[in-house]
């Protein structure tokens, strides 16, 4: 039985849904305790003391540079700590990432059924692609949207616009699925609706100000919101 409750935000578009969109980190993948420790690496070998939990939180789901701005110094420095990060984060990616239990299922459920599938992340291309590969999801989506593409990422709009239209639907048919707040106000903005899955890294209560038009508890949960159930 599906954990989804309906609508959550009380304005969601009606009518079928006809695309999907998925975040990446947190959602697709279960990558987040490598991306924190890279956070951390990252800091410590740029002689930058812990800037605490809820900061190191905070950088789930923007891109590098955005997160690193409030200490890079200049543009020296923002270069050194994205090398020495993303060094880190490549050497242990392989043995530290996997989909979440129901993931690939899901996708592939998506895929089988008459629905365009869009990845939207805040990560780079060869990244992304290379998580795909790592969990068996290449070739599953028809359109990839990465902080390479984009000059406005996540919470803007700018990431779902540019996927809508590499689809060729219309926000009022789509539905984007991610783990943060950076998701749902982004699909929010460009007027899609908007999943919270519930097995990422942030719980129910900390999800709610984005006001999610469905909850899943699940992966497999996806499949009433698809079918109007």
């Amino acid at each position: 039985m599906s954990s989804s409750d309906g609508p959550g935000a009380g304005g969601a578009p009606e009518g079928p849904i006809r695309a999907v969109l998925f975040d990446l980190d947190g959602t697709l993948l279960d990558s987040v305790p490598l991306i924190l420790d890279s956070f951390l690496h990252t800091f410590a070998a740029c002689g930058i003391p812990h800037p605490g939990d809820d900061v190191l939180r905070h950088g789930l789901g923007i891109p590098l540079r955005s997160y690193f701005a409030q200490w890079a110094t200049d543009p020296e420095q923002m270069e050194r700590m994205i090398a020495v990060y993303r060094d880190y984060n490549l050497s242990n990616h392989d043995a530290r990432v996997s989909a979440f239990p129901g993931v690939v299922d899901m996708v592939r459920q998506v895929r089988a059924g008459r629905w365009a599938t869009a990845l939207v992340t805040s990560k780079n291309r060869s990244a992304s692609e290379r998580g795909l590969a790592l969990v068996g999801l290449s070739g599953t989506m028809d359109a990839i949207v990465t902080c390479d593409d984009v000059r406005r990422p996540k919470p803007d709009r700018e990431p779902v616009d540019l996927a809508l239209a590499r689809l060729g639907v219309t926000a009022e048919s789509a539905v984007f699925v991610g783990d943060s707040l950076h998701d749902l106000e982004s699909g929010h903005a460009a007027g899609v609706r908007t999943a919270a899955a519930l097995w990422g890294p942030f719980n129910r209560e900390e999800l709610a100000a984005g006001a999610p038009d469905y909850w899943l508890q699940q992966p497999a949960d996806l499949e009433d919101v698809l079918h109007g159930r």
